[in-house]
């Protein structure tokens, strides 16, 4: 089976469920649907999503849908375990062994009626994990054709090589926005470039609209200029800011607001001028840049 490019704006599921918007199925099948109206045709899922209830009901969904799966893709995460007692986890921790990725994997086809992902994610680093084992685990997945790629998320340089060392990894989703520059400034993004590994960005707005501060209200401030002289909403600014980095950066949006997703699709139809970038990483760190 081929591979699929992903969209380069890529639907969050997150809140998608019980999480905070609890979407019945009529709702979730409009939502994808505005997606692929928009262009976005790809969708980020995790198994903790909703307590381990989101995929299923998306699953409902996609199969109610008149959607055809090869004209979408999915990419699921594996590894975090919640505290649950259907799990018998009485701890929240980190599992990968490989008969727990095959069976994580299997749950999410089950649960997404589906038979394949289009990409499986190790969603957060362990200090016990044993590359030998994950590289079996995707090599086996990726041969019984139940997932075509594979990769990481929240990994560092170091962890990604232990990994990588191993099995090929494609793809790394890391925090990153115009709030949030550590993957920028510490070698992260530029690792990525040269291993080939795509990054994708899980929070691109950052805390623009989540946190009132002196940093925030700085980003907000510069974004309303911009908005003014691009003639887009100061999201879609932030969301072009991302879009602008050399490392082909994916940015995984969040919002379930139709009006929002067709906004934030703007992002792809223009590039910020070389000052207007550097003016907006200036007044998040608060200072001129080094």
């Amino acid at each position: 089976m081929n591979k699929k490019p992903f969209s380069p704006i890529i639907a969050g599921t997150m809140s998608w469920g019980v999480w905070k918007k609890n979407l019945n199925t009529n709702q979730m099948i409009e939502l994808m649907n505005c997606c692929l109206e928009n262009e976005i045709t790809t969708f980020d899922h995790a198994d903790i999503y909703g307590g381990y209830t989101t995929e299923a009901s998306f699953g409902k969904a996609l199969s109610e849908s008149n959607i055809e799966r090869s004209k979408i893709q999915l990419i699921s995460k594996c590894g975090i375990q919640l505290e649950s007692e259907q799990r018998g986890n009485t701890v929240k921790h980190y599992s990968y062994s490989k008969e727990f990725i095959i069976w994580s994997v299997e749950q999410s086809l089950r649960n997404l009626e589906t038979d394949y992902l289009d990409l499986l994610l190790l969603h957060r680093p362990s200090p016990l994990m044993q590359a030998d084992e994950i590289a079996e685990a995707a090599e086996r997945l990726k041969k019984d054709g139940k997932i075509l790629d594979f990769g990481v998320s929240n990994f560092t340089p170091s962890q990604s090589d232990l990994i990588g060392s191993k099995t090929k990894i494609s793809y790394n989703q890391i925090q990153f926005s115009v709030t949030h520059l550590e993957a920028m400034l510490d070698g992260s993004l530029d690792y990525m470039q040269i291993k080939n590994i795509k990054p994708m960005a899980w929070s691109p707005m950052g805390s623009v609209f989540k946190s009132y501060n002196e940093q925030t209200q700085r980003v907000y401030k510069k974004g309303t200029d911009l908005s003014i002289k691009y003639g887009v909403p100061v999201d879609v600014i932030i969301l072009a800011w991302i879009l602008k980095h050399p490392a082909g950066i994916l940015p995984v949006i969040g919002t379930t607001d139709p009006i929002r997703i067709s906004n934030l699709m703007k992002a792809t139809t223009f590039e910020l001028e070389l000052q207007d970038w550097f003016e907006l990483w200036t007044e998040s760190a608060g200072e001129r840049v080094p």
